[in-house]
C-alpha cells in the first residue's frame, strides 16, 4: 500500500477582499495541517476571488494577487497545496493553479478550457492554455514553468483538471492518465443549479474510474460577488468509488473535506486494464518536485451525506437552503443592516420572508447565536438579540392598504410576519393614491375611470407604495428587497418603481407555480431539521391577485394572463428551448387536448407580445441569484433585444390558423 491523505477546502471568498480571502486560505491550511493532510487543493481563483469581471484587467489585480500568493508560501511547510489566481504570460491573461510543494511554488498549471456560456464570461478576461504547451513566468527574478504541466512527488504523480476542463469531452485528465498520473486535483468555481451537484459527481466519480487515479473536486462556498451561489461541494473518489464528500450550503467561512487514499490501489487498476494505453499526442512536461509524501494509516471513508439530499423532493431543499445561503452573503457583504420587505399577503413576498427566516435558522442551527451575531455584524450592530428575537432585527416588513386590498391579504401578511418573528409594521397609502388621482385629473381635465385608465390607476397604487419602504430601508440602513419571479419579469406582469423596488431580487429566477408548490410544501413539510410553517395556509389558500382593482371586480393574476402552469410552459419552450410560435402550439394541443384551438394561439400570442415588449423591464430588474438554466436575467443569461419586431409576422401567421 502506498497511502496518501488528501483533501478539498471549500472557502467563502469575496472577490478583491485580499485580507479576507488570505485569511481564509490559511485558516484552511492550517486546519489541513493539524488533520495531517498530505496534499490540499483548494478553490478556482481563490487568492482574487472567482467573480472580479473586469477588474481581471487591472495590473494591480494581478500584482497583489501575486504578493499574497507570496506570503502563503511559508503556511504550506511540509505539504502540497493548489492555490488559484491570474497570471500574466506573454502579454496573455490565464486562470491558474499553482502547486505549492514544501512552501516552494513548483509551477503553475494553465487551465485549458472556459466557461464561455451561461453565466460565465471567462473568455473575455482570460485566454486558453494550449494543451501540451509548456512556457516560463517570472516571479523576483526566479522563472517558474507555466501550462500544461504534471509534477512528480517522490513516486506520486499529480495533475490538475481546472473545472470546466472536466466538463468537456476532450478532458486533460484523458492525457494526464496516459502520463501514469495518480492524482488529479480540481480547483473550481462552478455555481449552483437544481441538480447540479450530481452532474459533478457523475464526471468525479467517472474521471477516478477511466482515468484510474483518486480524483480531488474543491468548490468554492456561498454567495461570492452577487449573483452566483455556490455551494461547496467538495469530493474526493478513486476507482469509481466516493471516498470522502463534505456537506453543501454551509454558512461557515471554510471546510476540509479529507481522505486517505491508496495510490498503489489505483496502479493496479491501471495496469490490469485492457483500455489502458500508455503516451498522448498531447502529454503534459513532469516536473520533479525532489519532495516525498509522508505515509499515513488507512482510515474509514467519510461519504455520509445529510439525509435531504436523498430525499425524493431534493429541489425544494436545494431552493431553501440555496437562497438562505445566498441571501445571508449578500445581506453581511453589502453591510446592510437588515431586510425590509413588503408583505402584501400573497405567494411571492411571503416565499421571500420564509426564506429569510430560513436563512436565520439556518445560520443558528450551523453557527449558534454568537457564530450568527458574528459574521452579520454590522446588520445587529449594537442589538441585544436573542435566538426567538433575531428575525426581529433582521426582517421588517411592511403591509401598504390602498381602498383596493382586502381583510384576507392584510390579516394573512399579519399571521405570516407573526409566525417567522418579523418585525411587522402597517399603513395605510390610500390618501397618497387618491392625491395623484387627484392632480392628473387636474392637468388633464377629465375624470379618470377604470374603463379608460385601468393600468394607470393600477400602476399608481403599487409605485406610491415604494417610497415608504425605501424611506424605511433607509432610515435602518437596510436592504429592500423586491419579490418579482420570473413568471412576471416574462410577460412584464409588475409595476416598475412600483412592486420592482428594491436592491435584491431574490425569487427573480423562480417561476410562480413552483413558488405556490413550494410555499405548500413549507407549509406542510418544511426543510429538514426546521420543520413545517402551518401559517403559510392563510397564503396558500388564495388565488393569486394583485388587489389593484376594486373588489368587485375580482381580479387575478391568472385572469389577467393565463394559467401560470401555461405561462411557464410556454416561456420554456420559447425562452429556454427557442421554439417559434407555430412549432409552440402542437405542445400546448398535446398537454391542453381539452382547450380549444383558438384558446391555445391566443395563449401563445399573448405571450410573445409580452415578452417582447417588457425587455426593458428585465434589463432595469434588481440582482437575482442564478438558480437554473430558465433564468431570464438579461445581464449573465438571456439576452433579448429591447426593441424588435415583436414576432409580428409569426404571430400573424400563427392566427391565420384559426381562420383556416
Amino acid at each position: 500500500m502506498r497511502l496518501v491523505k488528501v483533501a478539498a477546502a471549500v472557502l467563502n471568498q469575496t472577490p478583491l477582499d485580499w485580507d479576507g480571502n488570505q485569511s481564509r486560505i490559511v485558516e484552511a491550511v492550517r486546519q489541513a495541517k493539524r488533520d495531517d493532510v498530505s496534499i490540499l487543493c483548494l478553490p478556482e481563483l481563490c487568492i482574487t476571488g472567482y467573480g472580479c469581471e473586469d477588474a481581471f484587467f487591472s495590473p494591480g489585480v494581478q500584482e497583489t494577487s501575486v504578493q499574497i500568493l507570496k506570503t502563503l508560501l511559508p503556511e504550506c511547510k511540509g505539504m502540497v497545496v493548489s492555490v488559484g489566481l491570474p497570471m500574466l504570460v506573454s502579454g496573455g491573461l490565464y486562470n491558474t493553479a499553482c502547486l505549492i510543494v514544501d512552501g516552494k511554488i513548483a509551477g503553475f498549471v494553465a487551465k485549458q478550457n472556459l466557461a464561455g456560456d451561461g453565466i460565465h464570461y471567462e473568455p473575455r478576461w482570460f485566454k486558453p492554455w494550449p494543451a501540451g504547451s509548456v512556457g516560463e513566468v517570472e516571479i523576483d527574478q526566479v522563472t517558474y514553468p507555466i501550462g500544461d504541466l504534471m509534477f512528480e512527488l517522490g513516486k506520486v504523480r499529480l495533475g490538475f483538471e481546472i473545472c470546466e476542463d472536466a466538463w468537456v469531452g476532450q478532458r486533460p485528465g484523458a492525457s494526464l492518465a496516459a502520463q501514469g498520473v495518480d492524482l488529479i486535483l480540481n480547483p473550481s468555481a462552478s455555481h449552483f443549479a437544481f441538480g447540479k451537484n450530481e452532474i459533478r459527481k457523475r464526471f468525479i466519480l467517472e474521471g477516478s474510474r477511466s482515468f484510474f487515479v483518486t480524483y480531488v473536486y474543491a468548490n468554492l462556498l456561498g454567495n461570492e460577488a452577487g449573483r452566483a451561489i455556490y455551494d461547496g461541494d467538495a469530493m474526493v473518489a478513486a476507482g469509481g468509488e466516493l471516498l470522502a464528500a463534505g456537506d453543501r450550503f454551509s454558512f461557515r467561512d471554510w471546510g476540509i473535506t479529507a481522505a486517505v487514499t491508496d495510490i498503489d490501489a489505483t496502479r493496479m487498476m491501471r495496469t490490469r486494464a485492457n483500455s489502458f494505453r500508455p503516451g498522448a499526442e498531447f502529454s503534459p512536461r513532469k516536473i520533479d518536485v525532489g519532495f516525498e509524501l509522508p505515509e499515513v494509516k488507512p482510515c474509514t471513508p467519510l461519504c455520509a451525506k445529510p439525509s435531504w439530499e436523498l430525499m425524493e423532493d431534493k429541489k425544494a431543499e436545494e431552493f431553501g437552503r440555496a437562497v438562505a445561503l445566498g441571501l445571508f452573503d449578500y445581506l453581511r457583504k453589502s453591510a446592510s443592516r437588515g431586510f425590509v420587505l413588503s408583505l402584501s399577503g400573497g405567494a411571492d413576498s411571503t416565499a421571500v420572508a420564509v426564506l429569510i427566516y430560513l436563512m436565520s435558522q439556518l445560520a443558528l442551527k450551523e453557527l449558534g447565536l454568537e457564530g450568527t451575531r458574528k459574521k452579520l455584524e454590522v446588520s445587529l450592530r449594537n442589538v441585544e438579540a436573542s435566538s426567538e428575537t433575531l428575525m426581529q432585527h433582521l426582517l421588517t416588513t411592511v403591509y401598504q392598504a390602498t381602498d383596493h386590498s382586502s381583510l384576507t391579504t392584510r390579516d394573512a401578511a399579519r399571521e405570516v410576519a407573526s409566525s417567522l418573528g418579523a418585525r411587522h409594521l402597517e399603513m395605510n397609502v390610500q390618501s397618497i393614491v387618491q392625491e395623484y388621482h387627484d392632480r392628473i385629473e387636474d392637468v388633464l381635465g377629465r375624470p379618470l375611470t377604470w374603463s379608460q385608465d385601468d393600468i394607470a390607476l393600477q400602476n399608481i397604487q403599487a409605485r406610491v407604495r415604494a417610497p415608504s419602504v425605501w424611506m424605511l430601508a433607509n432610515v435602518a440602513g437596510a436592504l429592500l428587497i423586491s419579490t418579482s419571479n420570473r413568471s412576471e419579469a416574462a410577460v412584464g406582469y409588475a409595476t416598475m418603481d412600483g412592486d420592482t423596488s428594491g436592491g435584491l431580487a431574490p425569487i427573480a429566477g423562480i417561476d410562480k407555480a413552483y413558488l405556490r408548490q413550494w410555499l405548500s410544501w413549507m407549509e406542510s413539510e418544511g426543510l429538514e431539521g426546521i420543520g413545517p410553517l402551518s401559517a403559510l395556509a392563510a397564503v396558500n389558500q388564495q388565488s393569486p391577485t394583485a388587489e389593484l382593482r376594486p373588489q368587485d371586480r375580482h381580479q387575478t393574476d391568472e385572469a389577467d394572463l393565463m394559467p401560470y402552469e401555461v405561462l411557464d410552459r410556454i416561456e420554456r419552450l420559447a425562452i429556454r428551448d427557442k421554439l417559434m410560435p407555430k412549432e409552440i402550439l402542437p405542445y400546448l394541443q398535446v398537454a391542453y387536448p381539452d382547450e380549444s384551438l383558438k384558446q391555445q394561439i391566443g395563449w401563445i400570442c399573448r405571450f410573445f407580445r409580452l415578452w417582447s415588449r417588457n425587455q426593458w423591464k428585465r434589463e432595469r430588474y434588481a440582482p437575482s441569484f442564478h438558480l437554473d438554466d430558465e433564468n431570464l436575467d438579461p445581464k449573465t443569461w438571456c439576452r433579448f433585444p429591447i426593441l424588435s419586431s415583436g414576432f409580428r409576422k409569426e404571430l400573424e401567421e400563427l392566427e391565420a390558423c384559426v381562420e383556416a
